[in-house]
């Protein structure tokens, strides 16, 4: 074998030797997020995909957050493939949203817009149909209280983003933690 071919069949299975440990890496990383409290992110509703640390600390309005939706819900996402299957207790895998509206907060929501305490968000739309073309189910238009113990979760940097503008709040004991980036792309 000539010097220069066997520089490249050596350099050829490094590069598949880095691949197959990165690919590894990730699958350990996966498998293994809730006990180094990491969660990989292949979304971007409300943050850049990326790999994120969970923090169990408080989390106020503005904080990114993994939540784990109520049963009903996380059975309607994963149906409709908009969740896959994980390791909350309805058998979906958390959400990753932005807090946007806490208790005694007042969510406005119309057709065009989303605004908390009468501060508009922008991207905040709501959507008839889904990227699939089906019908999507929204909370009435009009001003909700917030009630206590509960949260509202948005991402409005997709919008196609299935938040609680189609959901409504969910229980605030279901946030796992506030997300922290850890490497994104």
């Amino acid at each position: 074998m000539t010097r220069s071919r066997w520089v490249t069949v050596t350099r050829a299975r490094r590069g598949l030797a880095v691949l197959a440990v990165s690919i590894a890496g990730a699958a350990a990383l996966a498998t293994n997020g809730r006990f180094f409290h990491l969660r990989i992110t292949i979304t971007d509703s409300a943050a850049p995909a990326g790999v994120y640390r969970v923090s169990e600390v408080p989390a106020g309005r503005g904080a990114l957050v993994a939540a784990c939706l109520p049963a009903a819900i996380a059975r309607t996402g994963i149906a409709r493939g908009y969740l896959r299957e994980g390791d909350c207790p309805a058998g979906a895998e958390p959400v990753a949203k932005v807090i946007g509206a806490v208790a005694g907060d007042v969510v406005d929501l119309e057709p065009g817009w989303v605004a908390v305490n009468g501060v508009k968000f922008s991207n905040s739309q709501t959507a008839v149909c889904d990227s699939a073309g089906r019908p999507l189910r929204h909370v009435p238009s009009g001003a909700h209280q917030v009630s206590a113990g509960e949260v509202w979760l948005f991402g409005f940097n997709d919008a196609r983003s299935w938040d609680a503008r189609y959901f409504g709040p969910i229980p605030r004991d279901g946030v796992r933690g506030v997300l922290s980036p850890v490497v994104t792309w």
